[in-house]
């Protein structure tokens, strides 16, 4: 049984539901937050204490930056490494108010994301269920 969540986790999981809602897994150490399996953002200690990080693409990587927010990085063997991911606004990790439009942009650089994400190489489900579905009779030969 996967241990509960933290109590930051649960409070971010909450500011962040004007989006849908929200749910927090543990994942490499932290946590990741999504809605409807979309990842909106991560809590991470980078150190200097656990942060809300949210999801940003080149559309609002520019908003982040402009409002003072720091971008997501990290170090690894090979030297820094950075992920489209912004610390919140520390206004907006105190209010659901101002959170709201920084939720809506996360959710949006999440969906871009998925649609610009990696093709599958399955095939689609209906087509298989479709099969399993037809008797031997209309099955093709």
């Amino acid at each position: 049984m996967p241990a509960p969540a933290s109590e930051f986790a649960l409070y971010c999981c909450e500011l962040l539901g004007t989006v849908g809602l929200c749910v927090a897994r543990r994942m490499f150490g932290a946590y990741g937050i999504s809605t409807e399996g979309l990842t909106l953002a991560i809590l991470a200690d980078l150190g200097s204490g656990e942060k809300l990080w949210l999801k940003a693409d080149e559309t609002t990587r520019p908003l982040f930056e402009n409002a003072g927010c720091e971008r997501f990085t990290y170090q690894s063997r090979n030297g820094p490494k950075s992920m489209n991911y912004y610390s919140a606004p520390e206004d907006a990790v105190e209010s659901h108010l101002l959170m709201a439009p920084w939720a809506r942009l996360a959710l949006e650089a999440a969906l871009t994301a998925r649609k610009s994400g990696p093709v599958s190489r399955r095939a689609p489900r209906t087509a298989s269920k479709k099969m399993a579905g037809a008797s031997a009779r209309e099955r093709p030969r």
